[in-house]
């Protein structure tokens, strides 16, 4: 039996191969990330062990909120002073790091990356932990020199001697490039200043008594965590974080965890699809190979191979080919991940291929995932060539499963399909967005599976309508090649299912993605009415001094400020919830139409007032008048009186979870140095918006970072980020349909050898070659709109459930977006027309009395 099952391994690997390809792209998608994830984890573990000092003291960090703010938090410079006198101190020293600076060239360029990594300013300290060296020119020596990373200086063209501006939060100032460092360790994608430490303190923290932390190293013979203990009972643990070199790696390897599980999620979400696809692919194939060798395995049957031998023979095929895929796909894995390496490089992040880090989990994942899903894939029809009986070895036997019932089908398919169409329309009716969210999410995996298994219940039916014209466009041909799809639906259901999976996810998030659009526009409208947004392009705040040039810009009427601060509030039903709080000037009314259930925006922006959303205080107990303990971000402490209860929908975009704000006077009493985060301005009287813009943007021409946005470019701004979650998404469907067609190849292959003799007849009767060809064109063509059709409709379903979370979120139109979905059917059918190419080519090349002799 072995020998037989190798032999029919060999023989048939062309097709088993076909298959394989599915398997093999979604061990390369596991074995990629885990590569990827390995290998930069531990090339930035080295470099925080070693950059990290053996004790850290720095300003506590009790709110762990992603909102930048643009302040500074800061500890005494003087405290280097009294940590020296610690026993077991060997050094302290002074650090003064800030990410919120702009630099720029003599051209008005921004130097620095332009991809989201920071531009660091900071002071320059020889110490063995250095993270670069001098390699050309010398340090800097007072306010008017700097040096410059050597990877910045040559992506940028800068060179010893050019002046830099500098835009920080204390004011603007040049500095000449006296030097150049170069990087002993990974550049991380950062752009790297640095000034001697009196004017890094001055120029960036405002002041040589400020520092951002001290540095301790330890005396020998202390450990990191005697010295930590030693420091905490020094300065006290209430105002100040003390960590060891270990915690501060800990620390940062989190943070940097957290960009690196987005790219897991995405290169799993990858890996998921081509899983879920290449199953009903290897099914496919494999149950039609058994169709196939209906006699061979009765054959084997009648000489004496038992039921359990019959099975062990095909699953030790499926095994086989799993372990060819896996071994494939572990090896395009590798590949995949010294790209995604190579690709850092171009965001600046410079790791090298030749540290590829390959643990012992990255191949053992990649078989567990290839040999499993083709295992499993290939057990239904296993069970089903075990029961093929001996006496098929002397009939002309039929295809396997053609006649049989969908009965079971139907059960299956009605029970599943209806808890899941319950789910659903639990979610639809849900008021709370977590229990929306999860009833989604069973009633997806629900509707999906029982469209699975009731879609050969669905061919005939469906099949009829969409190749309804087919006879009457194509004549003969087109009847013929409607029947030959409706002949076996198991077969054309489960060909159709790896392209309606595909679909299914794109018709769900174009809705969902047009919906959000709609509704943001809507917000936009509603709620935005000033004539312009000065904001930073990447979002980040800026300094005040951009806020005092459009105030002076001529033409400019009023303008109203926003800033951002992260806060935590303890609500009445015990709760404490941390989010981010917006910051106004009083005159927000001229700029923004806000709707208020109760109070006012005089009330709201009063002095130890804030407003909140109406749902999410209703959710926890607040009134009107309520006063909320809050904590900000540097410790502070007071309590707020809601002032003010506002219609979320309306007001979407001015605050985040809660939808606060309040004063900028009280947000710089409780977290002062904020910068803004955007600055809202109207014409004045007399002043056209034209006008007022283009005075804008010539003032602003010396801060590259900050761009004059209109209604319009708001709304532009918004669509282009929900389309980068699109981007993903079509990401997704490329991959399905490029799965899909390989099935779809596979299938009409297959039938085409199904079929010799019977086009050997059709040939012998008069059916040209041509005619040939368009019938299978014609039955791959209605195949793909099938599966178009399924996949379309279960995702409109998904995208008006997913539309109806969103709209707990304030997002309450809904959008479908007719132009995308024809154009997908469209596509459908051409995918079809270029999966039939091959297959159509081979069996119009037939030997027409070879294919009538065909067995």
């Amino acid at each position: 039996m072995l020998r037989a099952t190798l032999r029919s391994f060999l023989a048939h690997k062309g097709r088993l191969l076909l298959s394989a390809l599915a398997v093999v792209l979604s061990v390369a998608f596991v074995a990629g990330s885990l590569i990827f994830s390995d290998t930069v984890s531990r090339t930035f573990d080295r470099l925080f062990a070693s950059t990290a000092a053996d004790v850290t003291v720095a300003p506590k960090q009790d709110l762990r909120s992603p909102v930048r703010t643009g302040a500074v938090q800061t500890v005494p410079a003087a405290l280097a002073r009294r940590v020296a006198q610690v026993p077991g101190v060997a050094a302290t020293q002074v650090d003064a790091t800030v990410e919120n600076v702009v630099v720029v060239d003599r051209r008005n360029e921004p130097v620095g990356p332009t991809t989201g990594a920071p531009t660091i300013a900071r002071n320059w300290e020889v110490t063995g932990r250095s993270p670069v060296k001098l390699t050309s020119g010398h340090a800097p020596h007072g306010d008017g020199e700097a040096l410059l990373d050597a990877d910045t200086a040559r992506h940028k063209h800068v060179r010893i001697g050019d002046v830099l501006t500098v835009q920080a939060q204390p004011g603007t100032f040049r500095v000449r490039v006296v030097g150049i460092a170069t990087f002993t360790t990974t550049n991380p994608g950062a752009a790297l200043l640095f000034l001697d430490t009196p004017t890094a303190q001055t120029k960036l923290l405002g002041s040589t008594s400020r520092a951002t932390s001290i540095s301790v190293d330890a005396a020998a013979g202390v450990t990191d965590d005697q010295l930590k203990q030693r420091v905490a009972a020094a300065v006290g643990t209430g105002a100040y974080d003390v960590k060891t070199a270990g915690e501060q790696a800990k620390s940062a390897a989190a943070s940097l965890g957290e960009f690196l599980k987005i790219i897991k999620y995405v290169m799993v979400g990858f890996a998921g699809i081509a899983v879920l696809v290449g199953i009903f692919l290897i099914v496919n194939t494999f149950s039609m190979l058994i169709a196939q060798r209906t006699r061979e395995l009765g054959l084997l049957r009648a000489l004496g191979a038992d039921r359990r031998q019959v099975r062990r023979s095909v699953l030790t095929e499926a095994v086989l080919l799993g372990v060819v895929a896996s071994t494939l796909g572990l090896a395009a894995g590798i590949g995949l991940a010294a790209g995604l390496i190579r690709l850092l490089g171009v965001f600046g992040m410079n790791l090298r291929t030749t540290e590829m880090v390959i643990g012992w989990v990255t191949p053992a994942a990649a078989y567990v995932v290839g040999v499993g899903v083709t295992f499993v894939a290939a057990y239904l029809p296993a069970r089903r060539a075990a029961a093929v009986s001996p006496m098929a070895a002397l009939v002309d036997a039929e295809v396997a499963g053609v006649g049989r019932p969908l009965r079971v089908r139907a059960v299956v398919g009605a029970a599943v399909g209806a808890a899941g169409a319950a789910a659903l329309a639990g979610c639809a009716a849900a008021s709370r967005t977590a229990t929306a969210a999860s009833l989604l999410g069973v009633g997806v995996v629900l509707t999906l599976i029982a469209t699975v298994v009731a879609g050969p219940l669905l061919v005939r039916p469906l099949i009829r309508v969409l190749g309804g014209a087919f006879p009457a466009v194509f004549g003969a041909v087109g009847r013929m090649s409607q029947r030959n799809a409706l002949r076996n639906p198991r077969r054309t259901g489960a060909t159709a299912a790896a392209l309606m999976v595909g679909l299914a996810l794109v018709g769900g998030m174009s809705v969902a993605s047009a919906s959000m659009t709609r509704s943001f526009d809507n917000q936009i409208d509603k709620t935005l009415g000033a004539d312009y947004i000065v904001q930073n392009r990447s979002f980040l705040p800026f300094p005040q001094e951009i806020t005092e040039t459009v105030r002076h810009t001529p033409g400019a009427g009023t303008v109203v400020r926003q800033r951002l601060a992260a806060i935590a509030v303890r609500l009445p039903d015990g709760k404490r919830v941390e989010t981010a709080a917006s910051g106004f000037d009083r005159q927000l009314d001229a700029v923004a139409h806000i709707t208020y259930r109760a109070g006012n925006t005089a009330a709201a922006l009063a002095d130890g007032h804030l407003s909140m959303d109406v749902d999410f205080a209703r959710r926890h107990g607040v009134r009107l008048g309520s006063v909320l303990p809050a904590e900000f971000q540097g410790g502070r402490r007071g309590e707020l009186t809601v002032a003010a209860l506002t219609d979320q929908d309306q007001a979407e975009g001015f605050g985040l979870q809660g939808g606060l704000y309040l004063g900028i006077g009280t947000l710089e009493k409780y977290v002062p140095g904020t910068e803004d985060a955007a600055v809202f301005v109207n014409a004045a009287p007399g002043t056209s918006a034209g006008q007022l813009r283009s005075r804008l943007e010539r003032n602003l021409v010396p801060y590259p970072n900050v761009q004059v946005r209109d209604q319009a470019d708001y709304k532009k701004l918004v669509h282009d980020q929900i389309a980068v979650l699109l981007y993903l998404v079509y990401a997704l469907l490329g991959l399905a349909i490029v799965i899909a067609v390989l099935g779809v190849v596979n299938t009409l292959a297959l039938s085409v050898v199904e079929r010799t003799r019977e086009i050997g007849l059709l040939r012998a009767i008069g059916l040209g070659r041509r005619q040939l060809r368009r019938m299978i064109r014609l039955e791959s063509v209605v195949i793909a709109v099938f599966g178009a059709v399924l996949g379309l409709g279960l995702g409109l379903v998904w995208g008006v459930c997913i539309q109806r979370v969103l709209a707990l979120q304030g997002m309450t139109a809904l959008a479908i977006p007719w132009g995308t979905i024809v154009a997908v059917v469209i596509g459908s059918a051409v995918v079809g027309i270029v999966a039939a190419l091959l297959p159509a080519l081979r069996a119009s090349r037939m030997n027409v009395l070879a294919a009538i002799a065909h067995e």
